[in-house]
């Protein structure tokens, strides 16, 4: 699909048990990214990434939205170890990530969660995917390519 493109809308429950649509952050531009599974080496590496770089996100007027399939409890534990700053979002029956392609064939034959981050625009725009992420460094990537999306629509 060429870029850019509507961001379809979706509604989901948070780790703060609260029920978030994408339409709640239309004005600000959102780092939405989905993943396997808490508390697992990779997720925990990108999900720390995003919070150690979340303070210069929020300052570009960014918000980070994570999604997986775990349980709002999981993802309760998830932010409470690793004090994440940002929010988590259940996406248990993959309706979701069926949605923008992050559910489908990986490796040997299975079928899950494809770890991808998708920004979006302040008016729903998809404006950057990132397909095959590598969890280390991941955040750094994001911010620094947002920086030059906002300097390019100034």
């Amino acid at each position: 699909m060429n870029l850019p493109y509507k961001a379809p809308d979706f509604t989901l429950k948070g780790a703060d048990d609260n029920v978030h649509a994408l339409h709640d952050f239309q004005g600000k531009w959102v780092v939405l990214y989905f993943y396997p599974q808490d508390d697992t080496p990779g997720c925990t590496a990108e999900a720390c990434g995003f919070r150690d770089n979340y303070d210069v996100l929020l300052a570009r007027g960014a918000v980070v939205i994570g999604v997986s399939r775990d349980a709002g409890e999981s993802h309760q534990r998830f932010v409470q170890k690793y004090n994440l700053n940002f929010l988590l979002l259940s996406d248990s029956d993959h309706a979701v990530m069926d949605m923008y392609g992050a559910w489908g064939s990986k490796m040997f034959g299975n079928v899950g969660v494809l770890r991808k981050t998708f920004l979006i625009n302040p008016v729903g725009d998809i404006v950057k995917v990132y397909g095959r992420v590598t969890p280390i460094g991941h955040a750094s990537q994001v911010l620094n390519d947002l920086a030059k999306l906002q300097q390019q629509s100034k």
